[in-house]
Formats: structure tokens, C-alpha cells, sequence
């Protein structure tokens, strides 16, 4: 269980703020312990506060990353492809998938937050907002170009989803929902005019048959 940086206390699991002292806490580096602050800030802004960003060097022992975090909400910027990179390196490989505790983690961890479209904060276009590996309980904010935006505790749900087996879960689906495409294959759409033509010809065929037949048997 986290506990707040400030008076100790236990932290809610989907709450950043202390419900004793009011503090507000890092919710997703709070259990990090190789990782490190960069003195000059960064050129981008959070999309929320409009304050330039911290770069925090992270260190998960398979792999060093330079995340960009907000030091008011500690909201988090990854560049295009991180969070995969980061997730991979940070959480050992499920190989199977524990449904009840996937129902658990999203029940506990799922923040209800106000539906908001914010800006990237390299390009300031409003990004996207997706769930993040489709069913994992996260909805992200994404610009195609430049990266994710992940609000404070989002990043170690994530985490906690992907060590359930949650991520292998939505690889299994949607390679069903491949052979399933796959299986189910267009007819042919064969031209009309070709079958006319055939019907055509066929008529013709049977006129003369019987032209034929009459002529032999009067």
C-alpha cells in the first residue's frame, strides 16, 4: 500500500490526494527508487497546468527512460511507443490470465474523471483519447505524432493490469478477431453482363434443340 510523502498515512488506491493532510502524491514513481529529476526544465508544457515539465530519468533495470512529468499533478508524456517500451521493461511477462484479479485492479484503480480533450503538449493539437490496449481500464489521451499523456496513477495501472495478464488477454482477442476475418471470406462478385451473356447463349442453345427435335420426328 502507498502512503503519503508528507504524514505517512495510507494512501486510497485511485486518489492522489491524502485524505488526511491534503498532500499530493506521485502515485506512480511513489515505489521507485532508481530514478532521477533533470535540473533543467523541459520545453514542453502540461496540458493541464500549462507549466514546463520535469524530465525524470527512470531506471528499470532493463532500460533507462526519459519521461516528461508534470511536478504539480504529476501527470506523465511518453513519445510515441514508450509506454510499450516502458511496460516491457518494467513487468515480468504474464502467461496467463487471472480474470478476477484484471475485474479487481480496474474496480480499485479506475478513477472517475471528467470526459476533457487536451492539447499535445509538443504540437498543442487536441489529442485522442483511446483505451488504452483496448480493454485495459485506462483511457489515455494520444497524439499520433508526438506521444501519451497518462494522468497521475494511470501509468502503474498499467502495470498492474499487464502483470494480471491483462495485455495477453487483448493479444488472444484480437488474434481471434483475425482468424475470424480471415475465415470469413467475400464472395466473388462475379460481373453481371458474363451471366447474361451465358443465360443468353443458353436460351439459344435450347431454341435450337428443339427446332431440331421437331424437324426429326414429323
Amino acid at each position: 500500500m502507498a502512503l503519503c510523502s508528507s504524514c505517512s498515512a495510507p494512501l486510497p488506491v485511485n486518489d492522489c490526494r491524502c485524505s488526511y493532510c491534503g498532500t499530493r502524491n506521485d502515485m506512480d514513481f511513489a515505489a521507485v527508487d532508481r530514478y532521477t529529476v533533470a535540473r533543467e526544465p523541459s520545453r514542453r508544457q502540461c496540458p493541464d497546468c500549462a507549466i514546463p515539465l520535469q524530465t525524470v530519468r527512470v531506471d528499470t533495470g532493463a532500460g533507462v527512460f526519459a519521461i516528461e512529468r508534470c511536478e504539480h499533478c504529476y501527470g506523465l508524456f511518453f513519445d510515441v511507443g514508450e509506454v510499450q517500451a516502458f511496460l516491457d521493461a518494467s513487468v515480468t511477462p504474464a502467461f496467463a490470465v487471472n480474470l478476477r484479479e484484471i475485474a479487481l485492479i480496474n474496480e480499485e484503480r479506475g478513477a472517475v474523471r471528467p470526459v476533457r480533450y487536451i492539447k499535445c503538449p509538443e504540437c498543442g493539437v487536441l489529442m485522442n483519447r483511446m483505451n488504452y490496449g483496448a480493454r485495459s481500464g485506462v483511457v489515455v489521451d494520444q497524439c499520433k505524432d508526438h506521444g501519451m499523456w497518462l494522468d497521475n496513477g494511470e501509468l502503474v495501472h498499467l502495470m498492474e493490469w499487464k502483470k494480471a495478464g491483462g495485455q495477453l488477454q487483448a493479444q488472444k482477442e484480437q488474434a481471434e478477431e483475425r482468424e475470424r476475418r480471415e475465415y470469413v471470406r467475400p464472395v466473388p462478385d462475379y460481373p453481371m453482363s458474363g451471366c447474361l451473356e451465358t443465360s443468353a447463349a443458353g436460351d439459344l442453345l435450347g431454341a435450337a434443340c428443339t427446332v431440331l427435335l421437331e424437324t426429326l420426328f414429323r
